[in-house]
């Protein structure tokens, strides 16, 4: 139970501190469902970017330097069909 917690409270904290989350001020209809996503997606994606630093310092990077920005999204793989 303790684990399962552990994994959970990281991520709100992880998503509060890099993408400011609790600040969102979106209020339309599915919109705040939709960007929580695209931000789980990019945590998952700044995780699995080279470099050293935190979620915030690769967050950041990426915005400045178009040429890490194509490596952090190159960590998409295509699905396996079956």
């Amino acid at each position: 139970m303790r684990g399962h917690w552990g994994i959970e409270n990281g991520l709100h904290w992880v998503l509060d501190v890099v993408f400011r989350e609790d600040r969102s001020r979106i209020r339309e209809e599915s919109a705040g469902a939709n960007l929580a996503m695209v931000r789980r997606v990019a945590v998952s994606l700044l995780r699995r970017a080279p470099g050293k630093g935190s979620g915030l310092t690769k967050r950041l990077k990426a915005g400045w330097d178009d040429d890490y920005m194509l490596q952090v999204l190159q960590g998409i793989t295509a699905p396996v069909v079956r």
